[in-house]
């Protein structure tokens, strides 16, 4: 690690912990894919929680030559994970003075632990998906450039991930067509995006593929029971504190949320009143 990989993972986690916003990038921007990898590791171990699962993000079509890569991927934290609850509307904290965005997403929960040295085929793939869930993420960073400056930025942030919700288990995921699941969001009352499981370069299941086997480059093991959220499949809709959102899955589910101020010490009155940073309003 340099100084300034250290530079850039000091301040964006004293920023996530302190609830405070980052008016400009804390740093060099790292110039590859490989060297943000090393700032989010060292992001991880500092971070006063354990992963609960995983985030995959599609880089933007201008910088995949560029970046070498159509895919990214952050931790998600399980102070950040909660379930999706019919009938509720959930208040999902973020940050005021960086980015927001709402997004539609299908998550897997492995069924079986992958471990370092692990061959992944396209069999070992469907073996390990396990259950497949509809969600919502929240897309969320101190810095509100975070998507501006491209995937290496994203990446050194956390992978930009606030916040999972999961809904609904898809019964019997592995025998539908991907078109036959359709997501839809919309923010105060219009439609942003709208799409199909189909819709993700692969489905779910191709995205689930690229994380199994960048972890094993990452020589990062991932248990069982861990979630694995396949990508924005009806777009990163940028969203702002008071703003209220709707991830739609027709017959499979529906997420309210309303995007609220975080506070400073968020993460100690989460573990005080027992709760995750996803609550019902």
């Amino acid at each position: 690690m340099t100084p300034n990989q250290k530079t850039i993972s000091d301040a964006f986690v004293d920023a996530r912990l302190n609830a405070r916003g980052l008016a400009a990038y804390p740093g060099d921007l790292p110039a590859t894919l490989t060297e943000s990898y090393v700032v989010q590791d060292h992001s991880i171990a500092r971070w006063p929680d354990r992963v609960g699962g995983w985030k995959i993000g599609l880089v933007p079509p201008e910088f995949r030559e560029r970046a070498g890569a159509e895919r990214l991927v952050g931790p998600i934290f399980e102070a950040l994970i909660g379930p999706a609850r019919a009938g509720r509307r959930h208040d999902m904290p973020v940050f005021a003075e960086g980015f927001a965005a709402v997004e539609a997403e299908f998550i897997f929960r492995l069924a079986a632990d992958v471990p370092v040295g692990a061959e992944i085929t396209d069999a070992y793939v469907n073996a390990v998906a396990g259950s497949l869930h509809v969600g919502a993420e929240i897309a969320s960073s101190p810095f509100p450039g975070i998507n501006d400056l491209g995937p290496t930025c994203v990446v050194s942030d956390f992978g930009n991930n606030f916040g999972l919700l999961v809904g609904p288990e898809i019964e019997d995921w592995s025998a539908r067509d991907w078109s036959s699941l359709p997501a839809m969001v919309s923010i105060n009352g219009r439609e942003v995006g709208r799409a199909t499981a189909a819709d993700l370069p692969g489905g779910p299941i191709g995205a689930l593929g690229f994380i199994l086997r960048l972890m094993q480059v990452r020589r990062i093991e991932l248990p069982a029971g861990s979630l694995i959220s396949t990508g924005a499949v009806t777009g990163v809709h940028q969203a702002q504190v008071g703003d209220r959102a709707l991830v739609d899955f027709g017959s499979f589910g529906r997420i309210d949320l309303s995007l609220t101020r975080l506070k400073p010490g968020w993460l100690d009155a989460d573990r005080a009143a027992g709760a995750s940073h996803a609550s019902g309003g």
